[in-house]
């Protein structure tokens, strides 16, 4: 029996398949990367109290230690949003620094940076719910500011007034590299 004809039809339908289906697109997380500074840019060390920085830190066992303090993932944007709002003005949360925003006029704005640490080990479950969670605080006090300047949430504010409330409530979340902690010397 002759089968050559067999594998030339195998051979038609693959390319047929390969040509027609499409291949899932990898989802990721939506970031904006900084522009490329200039070359002719001088290069300067910038100092950060330490009282203006929360570090959160994963571990390979995803446990979350924000500060000082081992807290849960449900406990962590309540903790964000705390430090970077200050309410009570507390000296161990980053300062408020009276800044004038074009469009709105001067308003204390926080100069709290959030370093986010993860360990090589660390769950890409555990990354992507730390990321949203950090996330969500910054856009809830974005939500907060919009309300009480525009009578409004963020995404329902005009493109000009969403500057506005960029520039009063940054979002500054800084990644370290991931360490292997498990491999100690």
């Amino acid at each position: 029996m002759n089968t050559s004809s067999t594998a030339d039809i195998a051979f038609l339908l693959l390319c047929y398949f390969l040509m027609t289906t499409t291949m899932g697109s990898q989802l990721g997380l939506s970031r904006r990367l900084p522009p490329m500074p200039d070359q002719n840019q001088k290069v300067e060390d910038q100092k950060v109290n330490r009282r203006n920085i929360i570090v959160v830190k994963i571990n390979s066992s995803d446990r979350i230690l924000a500060g000082s303090d081992p807290i849960d993932i449900s406990q962590l944007k309540d903790k964000v949003k705390e430090f970077l709002s200050n309410p009570a003005g507390r000296e161990d949360l980053p300062e408020r620094v009276p800044t004038e925003i074009e469009g709105y006029g001067t308003y204390p704005v926080s100069k709290g940076v959030i370093s986010l640490q993860n360990d090589r080990g660390t769950s890409y479950r555990a990354y992507i719910e730390v990321q949203n969670e950090l996330v969500k605080a910054v856009n809830e006090l974005r939500d907060d500011f919009a309300r009480s300047a525009f009578g409004k949430v963020y995404l329902a504010c005009t493109e000009e007034q969403q500057d506005i409330i960029k520039k009063a409530v940054p979002q500054n979340i800084s990644e370290a590299e991931p360490k292997d902690v498990s491999k100690r010397r």
